[in-house]
């Protein structure tokens, strides 16, 4: 059964992008060039802030152009919500 979980839950990321305002750890570390670490990161950075849209994305610490540019394609940044 968590076979199955796994296949769709990979399925559905090959056919939509990863938010990066609601994606959980696992979904960012599909990534590509994205490990635990940063995916934390993007998690405790995410915590205080919203991303307004996917370059927003560089403001986290270890994330630069070359990993926008690498993901761009996969990436979204969903509307903030005010808190």
């Amino acid at each position: 059964m968590k076979l199955f979980a796994l296949v769709l839950f990979c399925a559905s990321l090959l056919f939509g992008a990863v938010d990066i305002n609601t994606a959980d750890k696992k979904e960012l570390m599909t990534l590509n060039g994205l490990g635990d670490k940063k995916a934390d990161t993007i998690l405790e950075y995410r915590a205080t802030n919203c991303f307004e849209d996917v370059n927003a994305l560089a403001k986290v610490k270890g994330i630069g152009p070359k990993f926008l540019e690498k993901n761009r394609d996969n990436l979204t940044a969903s509307k903030c919500k005010t808190k």
